[in-house]
C-alpha cells in the first residue's frame, strides 16, 4: 500500500482531535444517569463511519443500547472483514485517584510513552482502538486503497456484558456475513515486542448478599450473640482459595485445560521482568497459585477475585452498628473449556452450601461469556502477522491474553468466523484503573498497521 505515513502525517492533528473530543463524552454504560451521553456517543460514531467511507450506516435498537452499523462493499466477490469495537466505557471512580479529570483529555509524556499518551477514561479501552479502525477506513477509501469489502459493529454495552449484541448478531447472520472478524481491544508486549492475542479468559460475574438480622444492630448489646453478616461473608470469601491459592469450588478445575510443556516454554520465551513488573505496581512480591509463573497466572489459569465488598456504616466517624447485611461483588476468570453458567451454578451452589446457620445467602449472577483461543496457522493470523512486520519490522509474538471479550466465541459460534485480536495497547496503560491512557504512538501505529491487514488477508484468500 502506498502513501499510507504520509496520509497519516498529514492528518495526525486532526486524528487525534476527533479522539480527544469522542473522549470526552462520558459514555458510561453501567449508570443510567449517562444515558444520554451513551446514546450521543452513538451518534458521533455513526457520523465518523460515514466521513470515513462507509455506504451505509444506521444505528440499529436492541433492548439496551444501540449498535452502530456501518458497511462499504466494493465487490462481492472479494473478501468481507468485519469491524467489533465498543463505544461505551468503565466508570472512572475513583475520580479522586485521577491526575487530570477523566473525561478531559490531556497529552502527556510517560516512560512507556515517551511521545506522549492521551489520558481519559477510555482511551485505550475502547474509544482509542476502535477509532484506530475507522481512520484507518478513512485512509484506504479516501487514498482508493481498500482491497476488499468492510463491515462494522460497534456497540454501546460491552462493559455492562453485551447481553443485547447476543440477540443482534443472532437476528443478522446474512447483514453480518463475514470472512474474518477483526477486533482492537486487547493490548501487546511492548512497543518494541509487537504480540497478537490468540487466547481470552472467560468470564463469570456475580454478586452475593448476606443476610442476618432483620434490621441494624447496636454492636454492644448484640455483638457476639448474633451472626455478623460483615464477619461471615469475610470467612466465607476467605475459605474460596487454600493455602496454595487454588480455588475450592467442587468442580471448578474439572474442565481447565492442562497445556504442555511444549507450549508452556513457548509462552515462557515472551520478554518479562519480574522486578519491573513488581516495581511499576509497588507491590514487594507477587501473589497466586502455587505451580504457575505469574505470565500463566493471569493468561492461562482461571482466578477467583472480589471486585468490590461493602455493608454496615462506611461514612465518616464512627457508628456501632452489626449491619442486617453484606455484599460483594466477584468475579472469575476462566480459560477455554470451562463453561462459564456451568461455573456460575457451581458457585452458587458451594457458597449457599457453606453459609453458616444465623445468616442467609442469596447469589445474583450478572453477566459473562466463555473463553477463546485463535489457531495461529489461520488466513488471519498470517495476514495480521505480516502486517505487523511491515510496520514494526519484527514478527509478532502470538500470546494469550488474562482478559475477557465474551462476544469472541458468540461471534464463532453464531458467524461462524474467526477473529484476530490485534491489539495496541500496553498492560500499563490503566484501563478500568484511575489514569487510563492510551500512547498517541500506539494510536498512529495502529492506524498505519490495520490497512496492512486488509491488504494480506485479501491476497491471501485469493
Amino acid at each position: 500500500m502506498k502513501n499510507i505515513k504520509s496520509y497519516i502525517d498529514e492528518h495526525k492533528d486532526r486524528f487525534l482531535n476527533e479522539i480527544i473530543e469522542l473522549l470526552k463524552i462520558p459514555s458510561i454504560s453501567a449508570d443510567s444517569a449517562y444515558k444520554k451521553d451513551v446514546l450521543q456517543t452513538a451518534e458521533v460514531v455513526k457520523t465518523s463511519l460515514e466521513q470515513a467511507g462507509c455506504d451505509t450506516v444506521e444505528i440499529c435498537p436492541t433492548d439496551g443500547y444501540p449498535i452502530v452499523y456501518g458497511e462499504k462493499t466494493i465487490d462481492k466477490n472479494l473478501p468481507t472483514i468485519l469491524v467489533y469495537g465498543h463505544y461505551d466505557v468503565q466508570p472512572p471512580d475513583p475520580i479522586n485517584l485521577w491526575d487530570s479529570p477523566p473525561f478531559e483529555p490531556v497529552i502527556k509524556k510517560t516512560e512507556k510513552h515517551p511521545d506522549g499518551a492521551i489520558f481519559a477514561r477510555g482511551a485505550c479501552d475502547d474509544k482509542g482502538q476502535m477509532y484506530m479502525h475507522v481512520k484507518a477506513m478513512e485512509l484506504m477509501t479516501r487514498t482508493n486503497q481498500l482491497p476488499c469489502n468492510v463491515k462494522f459493529m460497534i456497540e454501546g454495552e460491552e462493559e455492562v456484558g453485551s447481553a443485547n449484541l447476543a440477540t443482534f448478531v443472532k437476528n443478522n447472520h446474512e447483514k453480518l456475513k463475514n470472512d474474518v472478524i477483526l477486533i482492537s481491544d486487547t493490548g501487546m508486549i511492548a512497543n518494541d515486542i509487537p504480540s497478537i492475542t490468540t487466547g481470552l479468559r472467560g468470564l463469570s460475574y456475580v454478586e452475593v448478599e448476606v443476610t442476618g438480622p432483620n434490621r441494624d444492630l447496636h454492636s454492644g448489646l448484640y455483638g457476639g450473640a448474633v451472626a455478623n453478616p460483615i464477619n461471615v461473608l469475610t470467612k466465607m470469601i476467605a475459605s474460596l482459595h487454600d493455602e496454595n491459592n487454588h480455588i475450592t469450588i467442587p468442580g471448578f478445575y474439572d474442565t481447565v485445560e492442562e497445556l504442555s510443556t511444549e507450549e508452556r516454554a513457548q509462552m515462557a520465551k515472551a520478554p518479562f521482568n519480574l522486578e519491573n513488573y513488581k516495581k511499576a505496581l509497588d507491590i514487594d512480591a507477587v501473589y497466586g497459585e502455587a505451580g504457575y509463573s505469574t505470565n500463566e497466572r493471569n493468561a492461562i489459569r482461571p482466578t477467583l477475585d472480589v471486585n468490590g465488598i461493602w455493608g454496615g456504616y462506611t461514612g465518616e466517624g464512627a457508628k456501632t452498628v452489626i449491619a442486617s447485611k453484606a455484599y460483594a461483588k466477584i468475579s472469575m476468570r476462566l480459560v477455554p473449556n470451562q463453561d462459564w453458567q456451568n461455573i456460575t451454578q457451581l458457585f452458587k451452589t458451594h457458597f449457599e452450601s457453606i453459609a453458616p446457620q444465623g445468616v442467609t445467602v442469596k447469589v445474583t449472577p450478572h453477566h459473562g461469556g466463555q473463553g477463546y483461543v485463535t489457531p495461529i496457522d489461520s488466513i488471519g493470523y498470517k495476514a495480521a502477522s505480516h502486517a505487523y512486520q511491515d510496520t514494526f519490522g519484527k514478527t509478532p509474538i502470538p500470546q494469550r491474553s488474562g482478559g475477557s471479550i465474551p462476544i469472541v466465541a458468540l461471534f464463532e459460534q453464531e458467524l461462524n468466523s474467526k477473529t484476530i485480536l490485534m491489539g495496541f495497547g500496553l498492560d500499563s496503560d490503566a484501563i478500568h484503573s484511575p489514569n487510563e491512557h492510551f500512547g498517541v504512538w500506539n494510536y498512529l501505529k495502529g492506524i498505519e498497521t490495520i490497512p496492512l491487514f486488509y491488504k494480506y488477508f485479501t491476497e491471501f484468500s485469493k
